[in-house]
């Protein structure tokens, strides 16, 4: 989709078109988003209504169908793509955006309509006046008797995922888990020890009025209260802070990677972990960063560059074809695999609902095929962290199972004897397991092997 196709100063007219181009084409709503804004025709309160509307509906998709099929007198799969959408933005203004007023979300959504599908006016208008008078008798499946309908309904997940966690966790925390999953993530910064010291940046952010506090696990991590133009804030310009995830900071920390070392990060781009491996390496040593995406290098190169790390190479590389890199040849290796993403769908809301159960399957056959072609690459004695931002067993304990199988050469290290302070985020089985309900942070897997 071109800038051209979307510029429109309509921020609800922009949103509808992101929506329908993700729901025809597929993308990231991030990066469509992004380019709309680019275009600057969206200024004052529409650019920060604009991304909440495209999040929003993804993010609750199946609560807003779950409503509007007793709404509409036939079935949602009958109605074309453009009123269905339009209908799921003015209900989703209706029943979770406060502070527009009912009669403002239905006269926008109806005037949206006559704009983009004149005849579907009435039909708009109909619906959302019919929720305004129901809105108190509508009915979600019963939590006891239907549970998976219950949660899917509830908290916008779908059914196959509702009921792979239920099987993981039981009702009461499926059901926090999906509501965690459906919610606005947080604003996480990783502090660029290199340049500064975590608390410094607190202090800095706190003489510009950006309120933040410390993470609970991560030494180098910072939560950023509120919305913010991430260039923007102080030091960005500076490289003093990178934005990742508290979760995915754990993964480079675990690897624990020391200075001096030749480090492999595997599948490396867009380079938030590479990056803080050179930093934990005290940017001394050798760091390969490959991307299988030849045209995903310079993202790499250029978070390198801002933030001041000079012992960091990228290259191109297939770990199905491992060829090209030195067997036995790195002393620490970071694998985070290619995975669904069920752990960050708060962040890529779209994925919930393009993703199905063989997919899943498909992706751990891969990952099985990288964690053997990462191991020959390791030395003897070395250190193998496989990890993925994955909720499911099939890419997690059981990829590791399956390589612990057939590689007796490599043992399962306990994370909760290595690191104590995080026992809460550690498995029996001595593995790292995140979740966005239980501790703040994105749903990460991370297994540290070593190399006998």
């Amino acid at each position: 989709m071109s800038g051209r196709d979307l510029a429109t100063a309509n921020p609800r007219e922009a949103a509808c078109r992101v929506l329908l181009h993700i729901a025809k084409e597929g993308g990231y709503a991030d990066r469509l988003i992004d380019r709309e804004l680019e275009q600057g025709l969206l200024t004052g309160p529409d650019r920060g209504l604009f991304p909440e509307l495209v999040f929003g509906v993804l993010r609750r998709r199946g609560s807003l169908d779950h409503l509007l099929a007793q709404l509409v007198d036939k079935p949602l799969a009958t109605l074309q793509p453009q009123p269905l959408m339009i209908l799921r933005l003015g209900l989703y203004q209706l029943v979770y955006l406060d502070r527009i007023p009912d009669s403002a979300a239905v006269n926008e959504s109806v005037n949206l309509a006559k704009e983009m599908v004149p005849r579907a006016g009435g039909l708009v208008n109909a619906v959302l006046r019919n929720y305004l008078r129901r809105k108190d008798t509508l009915a979600f499946p019963d939590p006891v008797s239907a549970p998976v309908a219950s949660i899917a309904a509830r908290h916008s997940v779908p059914e196959w995922l509702a009921t792979q966690w239920l099987d993981q966790l039981g009702f009461s925390e499926t059901e926090s888990l999906a509501e965690a999953s459906s919610r606005q993530p947080p604003l996480t910064l990783r502090a660029n020890t290199l340049r500064t010291t975590r608390d410094g940046l607190l202090r800095l952010f706190g003489e510009g009025g950006v309120p933040a506090v410390p993470c609970a696990h991560s030494p180098h991590g910072i939560l950023v209260q509120g919305r913010h133009q991430i260039p923007s804030l102080p030091g960005y310009r500076e490289g003093l802070f990178a934005v990742q995830d508290e979760a995915s900071q754990m993964a480079s920390l675990l690897l624990d990677p020391q200075p001096g070392e030749r480090v492999l990060d595997c599948c490396a781009a867009p380079g938030g972990k590479a990056t803080h491996l050179a930093q934990l390496m005290a940017n001394s040593g050798e760091l390969v960063a490959t991307d299988i995406s030849r045209a995903k290098l310079p993202l790499i190169l250029d978070a390198a560059h801002r933030l001041g790390i000079c012992c960091l190479a990228v290259a191109s590389a297939d770990l199905r074809r491992p060829e090209t890199l030195p067997a036995g040849g790195f002393d620490r290796i970071l694998l985070d695999a290619p995975c669904s993403g069920l752990g960050v769908i708060r962040r890529n809301p779209e994925a919930k609902w393009r993703l199905t159960p063989d997919d899943i399957l498909r992706l751990a056959a891969a990952q099985k095929d990288m964690c053997a072609s990462a191991a020959n690459m390791l030395k003897r004695g070395g250190i193998l962290v496989y990890s993925t931002c994955s909720t499911s067993r099939e890419e997690n304990e059981l990829v590791v199972q399956d390589f612990l199988s057939r590689r007796p050469d490599y043992v399962l290290e306990d994370l909760n004897g290595l690191f104590p302070d995080n026992r809460e985020l550690f498995t029996a089985e001595g593995t790292f397991r995140s979740w966005p309900h239980r501790h703040g942070m994105d749903g990460f897997f991370a297994a540290r092997m070593r190399r006998v």
